[in-house]
């Protein structure tokens, strides 16, 4: 289509969900619409509606990796703070963000949480406005290609030592890499962590009732998500959905809007959202690598937590409503028998801590930043 034409971009939706499940050449799918109301044109349009908020210095660009896969990077510093450094830099904050999401979604956070110090946020390889190559199907090989791409990145950006902040599948990528790469991480954040409890049995889980119970139920579109899943990628239903797609988000979605509501009048976070993930699935194939369900792991992070070195310090953060449980951070604790590793609830926060509480949770991930230097 010529991108100087008024109309939205569209883009063809030749390699949907069947991309995943080939089911003969008269699918039962083929009714479904055959174009998406998206482009990466219209996700840069949206990301740069939200950046336009930050008040510090912002860096925004593509970092490139060896192999030439590009991170979508933001570097923030307080204004006048590199023009006047008399005073020895402080430890980079990296932050990383979870499954579907991308650098805007830190938005509420990386202007209180840069006036200290460095901070840097990137869109996971395969998510946001970063390349889209081939994921494996087999989980050690996904993880692995996650990691090397953080690890390149920091390489390419040039950061000797950070504090690594990650959110659900970002803290369980985060720690991924810090247990590879222990002395580049001076401190360890994990934020609603995705992926670190093993499945329960069938008779575990019975045993757990009482525990469950207390635990929020997981939300209408983690429910629609985990319905497709053993078959397709896990955001499929929204490319399958062609010009409804940005609707189904607004109405699964709602959270989101409400999140941002005093900064957005509009549909702009579930706009981003929708650009996000209705490209090409790349991110997500890895993800769906990474998992046995949608909750869970093939390769439990707290089977391998112990390999953390003892005296990296790790704070985990757990929305106190959130659907995934704070007992995982106990066990942590308990596995590393509780050297270094603390484990706090953010009242009246749900899976996306940083958005709901963003006060609380910024003076948190300050105080915590404070304590490396």
């Amino acid at each position: 289509m010529d991108p100087a034409a008024t109309t939205a971009p569209m883009q063809n939706d030749c390699e949907t969900e069947l991309e995943t499940k080939k089911i003969g050449s008269s699918s039962v799918w083929s009714w479904w619409p055959s174009w998406r109301p998206t482009s990466m044109s219209l996700l840069k349009t949206t990301e740069s509606k939200i950046l336009a908020c930050i008040q510090n210095d912002l860096w925004a660009r593509f970092v490139t990796l060896p192999n030439q896969d590009r991170i979508w990077t933001l570097t923030l510093t307080k204004k006048m703070v590199r023009k006047s450094s008399e005073k020895p830099p402080k430890t980079p904050l990296v932050m990383v963000h979870g499954f579907g999401g991308g650098v805007g979604l830190w938005i509420r956070n990386l202007d209180a949480l840069s006036h200290s110090r460095p901070i840097y946020a990137f869109d996971l390889l395969g998510f946001g406005r970063s390349s889209r190559p081939h994921f494996p199907s087999d989980a050690t090989k996904a993880e692995e290609q996650f990691v090397d791409s953080i690890e390149q990145w920091r390489q390419s950006v040039g950061l000797e030592n950070m504090i690594l902040l990650g959110h659900s599948l970002g803290g369980y990528l985060a720690t991924s890499y810090a247990i590879q790469y222990p002395s580049r991480v001076s401190h360890l954040i994990l934020v609603d962590p995705w992926g670190f409890p093993e499945r329960p049995q069938a008779q575990a889980q019975e045993g757990q009732g009482t525990e469950m119970a207390k635990r929020p139920s997981p939300p209408r579109w983690v429910k629609v998500i985990a319905a497709v899943f053993s078959l397709f990628n896990p955001l499929a239903v929204i490319r399958a959905a062609g010009p409804w797609g940005p609707g189904l988000v607004n109405r699964f979605r709602p959270d989101f809007k409400r999140k941002f509501e005093d900064l957005f009048d509009d549909d702009t976070m579930t706009q981003y959202i929708y650009h996000c993930n209705a490209q090409t699935p790349s991110g997500e194939v890895g993800f769906r690598a990474l998992s046995e369900s949608l909750g869970w792991a093939k390769r439990p992070m707290l089977q391998r937590v112990n390999l953390l070195p003892p005296s990296m310090p790790v704070t985990m953060l757990y929305g106190a409503r959130s659907w995934v449980s704070s007992s995982s951070g106990d066990k942590m604790a308990e596995i590393r028998n509780q050297a270094h590793t603390k484990v706090m609830l953010i009242n009246d926060a749900s899976h996306h801590v940083y958005a709901d509480q963003p006060e609380e949770f910024n003076r948190v991930v300050k105080n915590i930043c404070k304590s490396v230097d």
